[in-house]
């Protein structure tokens, strides 16, 4: 049995820095493990959520030797143990204490999208492609990975005038189901701002349930928004309505 260095964040909202530790390596081990062996053995008030510990329920959300990472899904012989691991919070939100990252954003976001609403008198009948389709969105654990691997939140902090990945896969949840009949399009363009996603694909490569949030939800809604509102013809043809109603 060898050890390897687990090099943690200890700190809170006044800031903080790296503490190593030296954690023995089992069979199986994921970081998680090595994280309940520090608290266990070295570190009680070492703060980290968790909850499932079978990659369902989202919570144990950190940066893994840079990387945005389920902990709990995260073995120890998949990384380089030849040098200290390192395991920080997740950097797009503020710190609470050591591992513990402040999420109530994501919560404000989520409320200002309108509710499933189906069409009045809708025979609640669809196809298997349908049911396909949005069936991936659902697979969502919020585990907020994507939230935090996204630039425009991480890196440019435009929390006010975006929404992120996580809640592209809600309203496409939603715009693409057959029984729903409300528009999220001005939300989409005007408070969740997914025009500023440039669709490099980093979310969809930390999703742990493999959404692909890029291909499916993010492009597909931005065309939904370019046809609504920047459309020629589209544009034309309320012109002319206007008139004649005029």
């Amino acid at each position: 049995m060898s050890d390897v260095t687990m090099r943690v964040f200890r700190g809170d909202r006044d800031g903080g820095g790296p503490v190593d530790y030296r954690v023995a390596l089992t069979p199986g081990m994921v970081v998680l493990d090595a994280l309940h062996a520090i608290q266990a053995h070295q570190a009680p008030d070492l703060a980290v959520r968790w909850n499932c510990k079978a990659a369902k329920c989202g919570s144990c959300s950190a940066e893994v030797n840079g990387r945005p990472r389920l902990a709990c899904k995260t073995r120890m012989d998949a990384l380089p143990l030849d040098k200290p691991i390192t395991v920080y919070p997740l950097k797009a939100f503020p710190v609470i204490k050591d591992l513990v990252t402040d999420v109530s954003w994501n919560y404000k976001v989520n409320a200002k999208i309108p509710a499933f609403t189906p069409r009045p008198d809708v025979k609640w009948k669809m196809e298997q492609r349908d049911v396909d389709r949005v069936q991936e969105f659902r697979k969502c654990i919020e585990c907020f990975l994507c939230q935090d691997v996204c630039h425009v939140l991480r890196d440019h902090g435009k929390k006010e005038q975006f929404g992120g990945p996580r809640f592209f896969v809600r309203v496409a949840s939603l715009e693409m189901h057959p029984l729903d009949s409300v528009s999220r399009t001005k939300l989409l363009k005007e408070e969740l701002g997914i025009g500023l996603c440039n669709i490099t694909k980093c979310c969809t490569e930390v999703c742990p349930e493999e959404i692909h949030i890029t291909d499916n939800a993010i492009i597909p809604l931005k065309e939904r928004v370019v046809d609504e509102f920047y459309d020629p013809l589209t544009m034309l043809v309320r012109k002319i309505r206007g008139a004649k109603r005029d």
